[in-house]
């Protein structure tokens, strides 16, 4: 055990410690929560308001349907590829119940990093967005995908509202690539012909796995982390805990979901914590529409909401926010990425209200430190270790750096992952001692304020997403102009960091357009290069690896960004 100075620097009303317990899995905590709140709303999505009580209802269908008509049994993984809509908590709640494993999983991938994920995962079935249909025709025989159930943006939302948006959708905005999936179940047929009363809950247990939440690594290999129901519970109930300084009340909250659910961030703020409190959770589908992002504010007079810098900043500067009706506002909490000092400030002045920092990873489901809520929150550091969160600075060699000096952040507590799917090695090269080392650089101030400082891994970090170069430069690499390549993280005032490659071509006619087009094919929105270098060579180690840390310091010699 670590000192801990942090425990004295709680604020008043949090506990330190909490019941990781208190569930035996999640599908009790859906059970409670149906039973407390059954006649609160729980979700709303573009105008379409649904109770805990047909959350629990449709859910059970939908568990149904796995278990009796797939024959899906307690364990089998399950992919959820959906943006934020109504049908995304009634797969997930419903394939928890059941004892699937959920592998949540990117809308935006391409068919190369959907391959990955299912053929790593072996996920059993896939409910997907038809939108996104067409990525998965071109993998699915390569998967052990055996059931696609197949939805569109409207089947929640019922009757014309339902069925024009999904018209306009497919017809008018051309959203929908044309896909050949015959064997494809309509979600809306599944919730129709299910019956719940067929469904017969099994025996799950804290340490099944419940989530496969996939991560990358500087291997560049995306990996899954598998994150069991006590995880997840001990993640909520040090997020409950933290949340006792907010005058939060059960059953009266409204929770603004902007960021995906397939985020673990998300996740547990708005998947999660809500069956907790009894929230309503707002689903942004489009947060990127800002205007209309707005508007939809303007409705609820909400009292909670994530999101990373880059969201907060936007919000900030969209016409119309700022005349918002801020007083109903109780807790703001950013993560992902760094929130920027000016940000903060802004928002201070904007609403009269102080965003809270907080620092995680997926591996930690993911809260791991946060910021008190409002006294003492302070700016540039990521807040205190959560309650049983025991945390540690160590040098190269394992050892407890002394006060004030510099140090990997490793931690340990109810919450840590218990490994990497099926990569022993990796889950032991990321452990030391029974600590979790996060790959992070931080210092600890003398009352236990953390601060990150550097990275050890050569990730990049783009607006809250992880990408790692290795993923980046073999999507590059396929290019048959490239001969090598390097990719890192350049600094970027909007995303925190944007990726930058560093190209030897192996044609001397390659332009930056052909890289930039070449990469859309094969990297989701977020991981594709920004910003494209060509040089002669690349420096190498003695045994001809490329290094990226020798290429990034070369690159801030002679270049800024703005």
């Amino acid at each position: 055990m670590s000192k801990q100075p942090w425990l004295a620097s709680y604020p008043e009303g949090v506990s330190k410690s909490i019941d990781a317990d208190r569930y035996k899995s999640l599908a009790d905590l859906f059970i409670e929560s149906r039973s407390k709140y059954g006649d609160r709303p729980a979700y709303e999505n573009m105008g379409k308001v649904i109770t805990f009580e047909e959350l629990g209802h449709l859910s059970d269908r939908f568990a149904s349907y796995l278990q009796n008509d797939l024959g899906l049994k307690p364990g089998d993984k399950i992919a959820i590829q959906l943006p934020n809509v109504i049908q995304n908590p009634v797969a997930m709640y419903g394939a928890l119940k059941a004892g699937l494993v959920v592998v949540n999983t990117n809308p935006l991938y391409t068919p190369s990093e959907m391959r990955h994920q299912f053929k790593d995962s072996g996920a059993k079935a896939v409910v997907i967005l038809a939108n996104f249909a067409s990525n998965l025709e071109e993998i699915i025989k390569e998967t052990a995908i055996d059931h696609v159930i197949l939805t569109e943006l409207g089947d929640m939302l019922g009757g014309l509202k339902g069925g024009l948006i999904n018209f306009v959708v497919k017809n008018i905005k051309k959203m929908v690539p044309k896909y050949h999936l015959p064997e494809a179940i309509p979600f809306k047929k599944v919730i129709k012909n299910a019956r719940a009363e067929s469904f017969s809950q099994p025996e799950i247990n804290a340490e099944d796995l419940a989530f496969l939440q996939y991560t990358g690594g500087t291997t560049g290999v995306s990996k899954g982390a598998m994150l069991t129901h006590r995880n997840l519970i001990a993640n909520l109930q040090q997020i409950e805990a933290w949340l006792g300084q907010s005058n939060l009340e059960e059953g009266k909250e409204i929770f603004i979901a902007a960021l995906p659910l397939y985020h673990i961030f998300a996740l547990n703020a708005h998947a999660l914590l809500p069956a907790k409190l009894g929230a309503k959770n707002v689903l942004i589908t489009n947060p990127r529409d800002m205007p209309g992002f707005v508007k939809e504010l303007k409705k609820h007079p909400f009292t909670l909401i994530t999101g990373v810098n880059t969201l907060f900043n936007g919000l900030l500067n969209t016409p119309g926010f700022a005349d918002l009706d801020h007083s109903t506002i109780k807790v703001a909490l950013a993560g992902g990425m760094a929130l920027q000092r000016a940000v903060f400030d802004k928002w201070e002045r904007t609403t009269g209200k102080r965003i809270a920092e907080a620092y995680g990873l997926t591996e930690t489901s993911p809260g791991l430190c946060i910021n008190p809520l409002s006294k003492g929150n302070r700016v540039g550091t990521i807040g205190l270790p959560l309650p049983d969160t025991d945390v540690k600075l160590l040098d190269d060699d394992g050892h407890e750096v002394a006060d004030g000096e510099k140090g990997e952040l490793c931690c340990k507590g109810p919450q840590v992952f218990t490994g990497y799917w099926e990569r022993d090695e990796e889950t032991q090269n990321c452990m030391v001692n029974g600590y979790f080392k996060t790959g992070d650089i931080a210092t600890m101030d003398p009352d236990g304020y953390f601060r990150i400082v550097d990275r050890k891994k050569e990730m990049i970090l783009v607006s809250g997403f992880n990408v790692y170069p290795n993923e980046v430069e073999d999507a590059v690499a396929l290019h048959p102009k490239v001969l090598e390549v390097g990719a890192i993280g350049v600094p970027d005032a909007k995303s925190t960091e944007a990726v930058k490659v560093y190209i030897v071509k192996n044609d001397d006619s390659l332009t930056e357009e052909e890289i930039f087009d070449h990469c859309k094919e094969h990297l989701t929105g977020y991981k594709r290069p920004k910003h494209v270098a060509f040089t002669d060579e690349l420096p190498k180690s003695n045994v001809g690896k490329i290094l990226r840390r020798i290429i990034k310091e070369n690159d801030a010699k002679v270049n800024t960004y703005e």
